[in-house]
């Protein structure tokens, strides 16, 4: 049987405790949600949680060392953006 105790636990957040962590509004993050510009959510029955490592990854995106640094990625205002194409079989 494996041991459960083995790793590190993984913590999770909700809204407004993610929202304190990242400095933002909790709507500022809803907002986020919604147009999916935010970090990766999880649904556990109604509620919505924040995987902790999620959160870091998603502030890690906008990493960047100068203004003239490209980074790894951008993290998006939270508004309504294009649509970004979507690669592989069409959607129904």
């Amino acid at each position: 049987m494996p041991d459960l105790n083995a790793g590190a636990l993984q913590r999770y957040l909700r809204t407004p405790e993610a929202a304190r962590f990242l400095g933002l509004s909790g709507r500022t993050l809803e907002k986020h949600r919604t147009y999916g510009t935010g970090p990766t959510y999880r649904k556990l029955g109604g509620r919505v949680v924040y995987a902790l490592e999620d959160l870091k990854a998603w502030v890690d995106r906008g990493a960047k060392t100068s203004t003239r640094d490209p980074g790894v990625g951008t993290v998006l205002p939270a508004k309504r953006h294009a649509p970004i194409p979507y690669a592989g079989k069409e959607r129904r």
